[in-house]
């Protein structure tokens, strides 16, 4: 029974609660995570020495917060930890990572990966100097490094993260000049039928506004983002968007937190073969997966925001899911039938509110045409707007991988994660077709950037 072996990527909230429900019932799960310590990106602990209370660190997820790291504390000697480890290529009941420059493969009988999400991003002329972060970046910095990114902080994209990362930061004592919402107040009246699914997270949504506005925050809302201004030497020096009626306004920074929801980490899966399914409401790929977790691979189950972007949350929900099914599926431990039922009732609940989210708080795809030529879209190999309609007008790149091999987008550090999905807007537009036609930037190993050396340590072919 204990000799089954199951392993876990990510040790944030759904990575947390797979391995939860694995030891309750006598198994010890590997547990391997990018991180020193566990919580993922929504609920990063602190370092060492860091005395930050978790109200003034995770605001209105405090408790969550809380819980999920008591949890993992109480599951440390139950479980095999693998902190600061990258998971970076798989094979069939092997999984390749690396740790201290070194690589190691890790036999499982089941895998559950849970590599969650990171920011979705959409260009903006500008974004490519110093001083331009994504929202992940800047509530890294605020966790981990307890500084903020800037002196004066403008918050500029759409998305329940963009008020949090907001108020935590107001919450800090750092100065925030203005958050900048692309999305209307009117979509969310809209959507309330559906965000009232949560009531709970509706209601924090409407206080964490509330008191950005009272801490004298300019929030706006319905805006067009213009440009980032500033200069390579001098890097961001303010912002310049339009509001609904067309007027402009300009705002004095000197960093910019820019964010659209998120995408989910999804290559693990798309280099283990699993199907994937083009999401015409987030307008973006995501793996398959049945109502319980599995993938299109046998032995291979997802939960979490690197499958179904439901927040904390449902990531917990789906976590614990995906690690009963997968217990059931080897035989180990029926699933309790009546917990099973209330997790997909759970789940289906953070749908609906996740519907709720899109509509309320769209992927402004529509920004993507209106580029200039001359913006930087991808920063890693300084491609911008024009090359990649050139690609498409002349080369007849109008499949994203096709673009990619042309003008090198996503071929950088961050291997399209912040620019393919702008990409391939790009490229449908130019191209005529419909977003899904295009395509998505496909998966290989490594799943991120690692020296050569650290598989020669390892021994790794």
């Amino acid at each position: 029974m204990g000799q089954a072996r199951i392993a876990i990527v990510g040790a944030g909230p759904a990575g947390v609660r797979a391995a939860q429900a694995l030891v309750e019932r006598g198994v010890r799960p590997v547990v391997v995570d990018e991180g020193r310590r566990d919580g993922g990106q929504i609920y990063r602990r602190q370092p060492d020495g860091f005395t930050r209370p978790y109200a003034k660190l995770y605001g209105t997820e405090a408790d969550k917060a809380q819980a999920l790291h008591r949890s993992f504390d109480q599951l440390r000697d139950r479980i095999e930890w693998r902190a600061e480890t990258l998971a970076w290529h798989l094979e069939p009941h092997a999984l390749h990572v690396v740790r201290n420059g070194e690589a190691e493969v890790l036999p499982f009988d089941a895998l559950i990966v849970c590599s969650g999400a990171t920011d979705r991003l959409m260009p903006v002329p500008g974004w490519d100097l110093a001083g331009c972060y994504s929202l992940g970046a800047a509530q890294i910095s605020l966790k981990s490094q307890a500084c903020a990114i800037g002196r004066r902080v403008v918050f500029m994209g759409t998305g329940p993260l963009l008020y949090l990362v907001a108020s935590q930061y107001v919450a800090a004592g750092a100065q925030v000049e203005a958050v900048l919402d692309t999305s209307a107040s009117v979509l969310r009246l809209r959507a309330l039928p559906r965000l009232a699914a949560r009531p709970g997270a509706l209601l924090n949504g409407l206080k964490l506004v509330a008191s950005l506005r009272r801490a004298g925050v300019h929030v706006m809302t319905g805006v067009t983002p213009v440009e980032i201004g500033g200069s390579p030497r001098r890097g961001v020096t303010g912002v310049r968007v339009r509001d609904g009626r067309g007027r402009e306004h300009a705002f004095e920074c000197d960093a910019v937190a820019l964010g659209y929801h998120l995408r989910s980490e999804a290559q693990l899966a798309d280099i283990a073969r699993c199907e994937f399914r083009f999401d015409a409401a987030s307008r973006q790929w995501l793996p398959r997966i049945d109502q319980d977790g599995r993938s299109s691979v046998k032995g291979m189950y997802l939960a979490g925001d690197g499958v179904r972007l439901s927040g904390a949350d449902g990531a917990e929900a789906a976590g614990r899911l995906a690690a009963l099914t997968c217990l059931a599926d080897l035989g180990i431990e029926r699933s309790d039938r009546a917990e099973v039922v209330q997790l997909r009732a759970a789940l289906d609940k953070m749908e609906r509110f996740r519907q709720g989210l899109l509509q309320a708080f769209p992927w402004p795809h529509r920004a993507a045409a209106a580029l200039p030529d001359s913006t930087v879209v991808c920063r890693c190999e300084v491609v911008t707007a024009g090359e990649l309609r050139t690609a498409v007008s002349e080369l007849g790149a109008c499949e994203i991988n096709r673009a990619k091999a042309l003008c090198r987008v996503g071929m950088g550090r961050c291997q399209g994660r912040y620019c393919g999905h702008a990409a391939a807007e790009i490229v449908a537009h130019a191209a005529g077709i419909p977003l899904e036609q295009v395509g998505r930037i496909r998966g290989q190993g490594p799943v991120k950037p690692l020296s050569v050396s650290a598989l020669a340590v390892g021994g790794a072919e």
